[in-house]
């Protein structure tokens, strides 16, 4: 199916439905049967382009709505007009869409719209970033963690930067998202230098990149070499607490057992 850029499209009377849609990390094995059965279901399917293209397999016979990045609210305010006019619409997250994802951006603006209580919202949720590199490095999310993103495009870094204190200080373990790009090349160092003033260099770290797609990369090292990683917008960073330790090449964060 052709794909079209935000246009409007055709209306038809009466309220539809949107359902907001986690892909998990984009491969079709790694999406959940709900997912699946929603996108099959849709009339319409919205979406960031790079996420359209994993599903393309999956998007036979429907519309397909897309633009690029930084277009989340144009993207959502389309996906709300479609549905508010009659269209079964399915708006798509990669990972989880209440993680970082548009769940949350397309019930803001149904409140604001005059007939978006008219419109139900289902939610179905994906594998995010966090569980899928933490499945490919072992289980270093078996105890308490925190999940810290480090784009400052919506966040300014003054509360990244506070947040990343108080949860090292807590001994959480640590997942890093959006953790070095071109356009902010410095903030996984600066993350680091917080981190360490709370944890010791040898704190074990693990690197996945493009958890769970083609061309999966995994790296298990310490606070101290992380910079030496080619760490880029496609890897989540996750940094162990004080017992988090390696184990036969896996990254470990005991739960607490007696053994």
């Amino acid at each position: 199916m052709a794909q079209k850029e935000l246009s409007g499209g055709d209306r038809s009377p009466g309220p539809g439905a949107i359902t907001v849609v986690g892909l998990g990390p984009g491969a079709e094995a790694e999406m959940t049967a709900r997912a699946r059965q929603a996108l099959a279901e849709a009339e319409v399917i919205v979406g960031y382009r790079t996420y359209i293209d994993l599903i393309a397999s999956l998007t036979a016979g429907r519309e397909v709505v897309v633009n690029g990045m930084t277009g989340e609210v144009a993207r959502c305010r389309e996906a709300v007009a479609r549905a508010v006019a009659g269209a079964r619409v399915a708006v798509i997250s990669s990972g989880d869409p209440g993680v970082y994802g548009m769940a949350g951006l397309i019930l803001e603006i149904l409140a604001e719209n005059p007939r978006g209580a008219e419109v139900p919202v289902t939610i179905i949720p994906g594998v995010t970033a966090a569980t899928s590199a933490a499945a490919s490095l072992g289980a270093p999310l078996m105890h308490d963690f925190a999940v810290i993103s480090l784009s400052d495009r919506l966040t300014p870094w003054e509360v990244i930067a506070r947040r990343l204190e108080l949860a090292a200080a807590a001994d959480f373990v640590l997942v890093l998202y959006n953790p070095r790009s071109h356009g902010r090349p410095d903030h996984l160092r600066r993350a680091r230098d917080i981190i360490l003033r709370y944890r010791q260099p040898a704190t074990p770290v693990g690197v996945v990149r493009n958890a769970g797609r083609v061309g999966e990369e995994t790296w298990i090292r310490d606070l101290a070499t992380l910079l030496e990683l080619p760490v880029d917008m496609v890897s989540t960073v996750i940094i162990g607490n004080s017992q988090t330790r390696v184990l036969n090449g896996y990254l470990v964060t005991p739960r607490g057992y007696r053994l």
